[in-house]
């Protein structure tokens, strides 16, 4: 087996499919606030990837200098593009036919990113290029917590020992360890196009302190939504007891996470692992029913 490259490994799309017929709307048993904590992702990542595509479609003209940097955004976008169709069906085939309706909320989810966060800057006299790599940074900032989340789920034992969905766990890990995997490109799309520590600094706050409040808000939308808690309000200390029990991670996880990026010298390669990430592929049932090698590249 050749030596894994944690800063470039290969970036291959997987073109997976997962089958919601069996998975329950509280797929934690007996949890189902922390469910929906978890259910808020589902809501998130679908309009969140496609705007990622959208904004490095943009993008690409500005790597086009760097042949390594351009196939491996090509092969990001591939692995977005996925991501996105596949939280979407949890939305479709598991949320809407059990009688819950996110589509209130992901219709304004999908008017952030194309209003405030699309083309046009909301701020007046901002030139395009520069509204470009400020969302180029933000989406750098991003990357770092699904990366710093992907590794997180791969390691959620506590998850498995709770009993969770087998199915949902598979989608929710070989998201996580293809996160991980190409956890590198888009900070250095960012260093390429700018790479400037201030803007890093600033696009970081803006794309990502917002984060705590939408999950939330998601979490309320979702436990009001749902036919069988009745309007059920999630409260703090249901989010406590979902981190004391290991289903959920803490502020502390966050803010670790938050630090590490904010180093001048930060770079993804030496957070998370690879390797890690290509055990847990090479045995996925999603990326084994598509036919993919248990380790791409090697």
């Amino acid at each position: 087996m050749s030596e894994i490259d944690e800063r470039h490994p290969a970036i291959t799309p997987r073109r997976v499919r997962f089958d919601w017929a069996d998975t329950p709307l509280h797929w934690i048993p007996d949890e189902p606030v922390a469910t929906h904590f978890i259910n808020v992702l589902h809501l998130l990542l679908p309009a969140g990837e496609r705007w990622f595509v959208h904004v490095y479609k943009q993008t690409l003209p500005l790597v086009e200098d760097d042949e390594r940097l351009y196939r491996e955004v090509k092969g990001f976008m591939g692995q977005e593009a996925v991501h996105a169709y596949s939280h979407q069906g949890v939305l479709d085939r598991q949320m809407l036919a059990q009688g819950l309706d996110p589509r209130p909320l992901t219709a304004r989810i999908e008017w952030m990113f194309k209003r405030i966060l699309g083309d046009r800057c909301p701020v007046p006299f901002v030139p395009r290029r520069r509204w470009l790599v400020f969302r180029i940074g933000i989406i750098a900032a991003i990357e770092h917590y699904t990366a710093a989340l992907g590794q997180w789920i791969l390691d959620a034992r506590a998850l498995d020992d709770a009993g969770a969905d087998p199915t949902m766990m598979d989608l929710l890990r070989w998201h996580g360890a293809e996160e991980v995997e190409h956890r590198s490109v888009a900070f250095d799309v960012y260093q390429h196009v700018a790479g400037r520590y201030w803007l890093r600094f600033i696009a970081f706050f803006i794309g990502v302190l917002a984060m705590p409040l939408m999950v939330y808000a998601g979490a309320v939308y979702l436990c009001r939504a749902d036919p069988a808690l009745k309007g059920v309000r999630p409260r703090i200390r249901d989010y406590r007891r979902a981190v004391r029990r290991g289903l959920f991670p803490s502020n502390r996880f966050m803010v670790a996470a938050a630090r590490a990026y904010l180093r001048r010298d930060y770079h993804p390669s030496a957070e998370c692992s690879t390797r890690r990430a290509l055990d847990y592929l090479a045995v996925s049932p999603a990326a084994r029913a598509a036919g993919y090698p248990a380790r791409p590249g090697t």
